[in-house]
């Protein structure tokens, strides 16, 4: 596996590491479990990790030195495509007698490399994009500056010339096709999962204890990086209507997460501005049985992203009896049940907004209706699913790669 921007050991919420990095560590160690070993290739960014880390049983870590060893924002990332691809190319020298079967890359800067390496090892390529610069320029036009058009030329490229590309829902795979032409036939669905050992119901009021909010309090929780894409401005704006509309809801808003390289976003002095210093608080990421935690004790979870190919969080806050009021965007609608384990906003005004989470704390029933499908709607998604899907993926693009040819 190919994860050059992002290293599935960071911890999520942080810097550029989101749902991708859960999604290849979760997938890696099932696929480890299903008998398929998996090394992952990726950047080292002076976090003193030793240069080959076992990651669980049949799964390794690779942290090339590619580009300084420091953390870079990942528009930077595209000029060390080459030297990546090499110091790759220097591993799989030592492991040479056919030790590997497929290629996997994860985001287009590693799809890149992928391509690449692809040509020089005649491997099969199977790609998944992640997130995709034409999605995010129709949804973020009028928030963000466009994606540039050499990350729309490389996503061009890595659609031509894997030998199969994986997407995450079926809208992701319409927008392969729509938006970039590519083949239907060499296209595989296959939804991330939720770790349920982790992720599941528990004791709502132990949980709020142990984080110190009392009983009284309607809790929302975001949790995700803090940029505009995700959408934590709105939630903030939102807050700040509700709190005008309905000053007898004891509103408290928990925002997890950080800041996101050049795409970082400031939050406090919105909240400052708003008044909303009592209300709205700002908390670091949060390792995974923590973050359970959180979900627990928050009456509902929200994202109001602008662009998401599935929305991981979603999943694990419903995994805990969470209801999730998300943006009709992307892969939210089927990561989200609407109606029955969350509720869909069309739209990211601040008002509708409101609206949503006002109806959740007035109607109770409705909450704790929402929160029971939220856990059974949760349980159809598991990593040991995605995993079998993914080597499917594995094995038909080992079956149609013509070996010595070009793709």
């Amino acid at each position: 596996m190919l994860s050059l921007h992002s290293s599935p050991l960071e911890q999520p919420g942080r810097g550029d590491a989101g749902g991708m990095n859960v999604y290849v560590r979760s997938t890696a160690l099932e696929l480890a479990k299903a008998g398929i070993d998996v090394e992952i290739f990726t950047r080292e960014s002076g976090e003193g990790r030793p240069r080959r880390e076992i990651l669980g049983e049949g799964v390794v870590v690779h942290h090339l030195e590619a580009g300084p060893p420091w953390p870079i924002p990942k528009e930077a990332l595209p000029g060390l495509t080459d030297t990546f691809a090499g110091a790759i190319a220097d591993t799989a020298r030592l492991l040479a007698g056919g030790h590997f079967d497929a290629l996997h890359s994860h985001y287009w800067v590693s799809g890149a490399v992928g391509l690449s390496l692809s040509r020089q090892l005649d491997l099969p390529l199977v790609h998944s994009m992640h997130t995709m610069a034409r999605v995010k320029n129709l949804r973020m036009r009028r928030i963000s500056s466009p994606e540039p058009a050499d990350r729309i030329a490389g996503e061009q490229a890595i659609v031509a010339g894997s030998t199969r590309l994986l997407a995450n829902t079926s809208t992701e795979a319409t927008e392969l096709v729509t938006l970039y032409d590519a083949d239907p036939d060499r296209i595989d669905v296959v939804a991330p999962g939720v770790d349920l050992a982790t992720f599941h119901p528990g004791d709502r009021e132990a949980a709020r204890a142990t984080l110190a909010f009392p009983p009284e309090q309607f809790h929302v929780v975001f949790a995700g990086r803090i940029q505009k894409l995700k959408g934590p401005q709105v939630l903030v704006e939102a807050a700040a209507r509700l709190r005008a509309r309905r000053p007898d809801i004891a509103l408290t808003v928990s925002i997890l997460g950080s800041g996101s390289g050049s795409e970082a976003l400031a939050l406090q002095p919105r909240i400052d501005d708003a008044g909303l210093g009592g209300t709205v608080r700002l908390y670091p990421p949060v390792v995974a049985r923590n973050l359970a935690q959180w979900f627990r004790a928050a009456d509902v979870v929200v994202m109001p992203s602008f662009s998401e190919s599935f929305g991981l969080v979603a999943l694990e806050a419903q995994a805990c009896g969470t209801p999730v009021v998300a943006a009709n965007v992307g892969g939210l609608p089927q990561a989200i049940s609407d109606g029955r384990s969350g509720l869909l906003v069309d739209s990211h005004s601040a008002g509708d907004w409101a609206s949503a989470l006002e109806r959740l704390h007035d109607d109770e029933a409705l909450r704790a209706s929402l929160g029971e499908g939220a856990a059974s709607h949760a349980l159809a998604f598991g990593w040991q699913r995605t995993a079998l899907l993914t080597a499917q993926s594995y094995r038909t693009a080992v079956e149609r790669f013509p070996i010595g040819s070009p793709q």
